[in-house]
C-alpha cells in the first residue's frame, strides 16, 4: 500500500486529549473521535511550507478556500453548493451551537435521535434549550428511524429544530435518500428547521452514498443548514477549522451574526491551508484510508464472532466508530467501560454517553494501526471473558 496506515506512532506527551488525558499509565485509548495516523502527505507538506515562512498573523481566507469545499462536494457527491451559502466557522460545534442560538428561543425544544453524539445534548443544553428524543429503532443490530414517533412530536409547537446525524455517530448509519425526504416532509409539515451534521460524510465505506441533506431539493435545503468540516476525514480535529452552507438567506444571517457576537469571525492559518491541501490533493489518501478503516472493521467482527459471540456488532456503514450490543453480559455500560478501564486498561466510551437508548452498548474507535486495534480488541475479550 502507498500509504502506511500499519506504522504505530507515538502520541504520549504531545498534548494530545485522547493519549494524554488518561487517568493513569498504560492506558490504550480507543473513545475519542481522532485517529492515530499521520495526515495525507499533500496536508504534511504544505502545511511544513507555512512554517518555513516564519510568520502567522492575521490572516484572510481566500477564495481557493471556497472553491475547494465547492469542488469536493460536486466531485465526491455530484451536489451543487453555491459560494454565497458557505460560511466557514472555526468547527462543527461552534457552528451547532451558533445555529441553535439563531434558530430558537430560550425554553424551545431541539428534538435529536438518540444514540446520538453526545455533543448534540450539551449544545442545546447550554443555549438554554430543551433536548427531545427521537430514539431509533433497533433491530437484530440495525437501526433505523422511527418516523410515527418524529411526526407525533414534531407536531408540538415548542419542537423549532431537528438536528439530524449523517453519518450517524454512533450507529453507523448512512441515511438513505428516501429516510431523508420522509424526515424533510415531516419537518416541513410542523415547521421544524433541520440542522444536518455531516462531518463524517467523507468516511463511507464501499456500497453506500452519502447524499447531502440540502440535495433533496430546494423545499428541503431552504429549510436546512448543513455544517461540515475536513477535521475527521483527514485527522485534523486540532487545527479547528470547519464550514456551514445553507439557501435560506434569513438562517445565514442569523447564525454569521451569533458569531460575530462571539468575536470568533477569523480562522487559524494552518486549517484554512490544511483544508484547501486536503480536499485539492489527497483524495486518493483518503480513499486508502478508508479501504484501511474498513478492513480493520471487518478485523474486529472477525475477532468478536470467534472470540465473543455474546456481542452484537452493529453494521458499520460509515465512520470509524463500531457501536456494540453488549447486552448479553447483564452489566449497565457504564459498568462494563469501568471496569475495562480499570482492569484492562481499556479506555472506550459507554453506550450512554449517547442518551439513555445507549444503555448495554459500548462504542469503539478503530481508527488506529491494526497491531493497536488487536491489543485493544485482546484486552476486551480478557475483561469481558471474566
Amino acid at each position: 500500500m502507498k500509504y502506511n496506515f500499519d506504522e504505530i506512532i507515538s502520541r504520549n506527551e504531545t498534548g494530545s486529549i485522547k493519549w494524554d488525558e488518561v487517568p493513569f499509565g498504560e492506558v490504550l485509548p480507543m473513545w475519542i473521535a481522532d485517529m492515530d495516523f499521520k495526515s495525507a502527505p499533500a496536508i504534511l507538506k504544505t502545511l511544513q511550507k507555512k512554517v518555513d515562512h516564519g510568520i502567522f498573523g492575521y490572516t484572510a481566507i481566500p477564495e481557493t478556500f471556497y472553491e475547494a469545499i465547492i469542488s469536493w462536494w460536486k466531485k465526491r457527491y455530484n451536489f451543487n453548493l453555491e459560494k454565497e451559502w458557505l460560511i466557514p466557522v472555526s468547527g462543527v460545534i461552534p457552528a451547532l451551537s451558533a445555529a441553535i442560538q439563531s434558530l430558537s428561543k430560550t425554553g424551545d425544544h431541539v428534538m435529536i435521535q438518540s444514540p446520538v453524539y453526545n455533543h448534540f445534548y450539551s449544545s442545546i443544553e447550554n443555549n438554554g434549550r430543551v433536548a427531545i428524543e427521537n430514539n431509533l429503532l433497533y433491530n437484530n443490530g440495525e437501526y433505523t428511524i422511527d418516523f410515527e414517533d418524529l411526526a407525533q412530536k414534531t407536531a408540538d409547537p415548542k419542537v423549532k429544530i431537528l438536528i439530524i446525524c449523517n453519518p450517524h455517530n454512533p450507529v453507523g448509519r448512512v441515511w438513505k435518500k428516501e429516510e431523508l425526504q420522509a424526515v424533510g416532509a415531516i419537518c416541513l409539515e410542523n415547521n421544524v428547521i433541520i440542522i444536518s451534521d455531516e462531518i463524517h460524510a467523507d468516511l463511507i465505506f464501499k456500497g453506500h452514498n452519502h447524499i447531502p441533506f440540502a440535495s433533496l431539493g430546494e423545499k428541503y435545503s431552504l429549510n436546512s443548514v448543513t455544517l461540515s468540516s475536513p477535521t475527521k476525514s483527514f485527522n485534523l480535529a486540532g487545527l479547528q477549522v470547519g464550514y456551514f452552507f445553507t439557501q435560506n438567506e434569513q438562517f445565514r444571517k442569523a447564525i454569521q451574526s451569533s458569531f460575530k457576537l462571539m468575536g470568533i469571525e477569523l480562522l487559524n492559518l494552518f486549517g484554512i491551508t490544511a483544508l484547501i491541501a486536503a480536499y485539492e490533493e489527497s483524495e486518493e489518501w483518503l480513499d486508502a484510508l478508508i479501504e484501511y478503516l474498513h478492513e480493520n472493521y471487518l478485523f474486529l467482527k472477525e475477532f468478536i464472532n470467534l472470540n465473543l459471540p455474546q456481542i452484537k456488532v452493529t453494521r458499520l456503514e460509515a465512520t470509524y466508530l463500531v457501536w456494540l450490543d453488549c447486552k448479553a453480559f447483564g452489566k449497565t455500560a457504564d459498568e462494563l467501560s469501568h471496569e475495562l478501564l480499570e482492569e484492562q486498561k481499556l479506555w472506550i466510551n459507554s453506550g450512554t454517553m449517547y442518551g439513555s437508548s445507549g444503555e448495554g452498548f459500548l462504542r469503539i474507535n478503530i481508527a488506529t494501526p491494526k497491531a493497536q486495534l488487536q491489543t485493544g480488541l485482546e484486552r476486551l475479550l480478557k475483561g469481558l471473558s471474566r
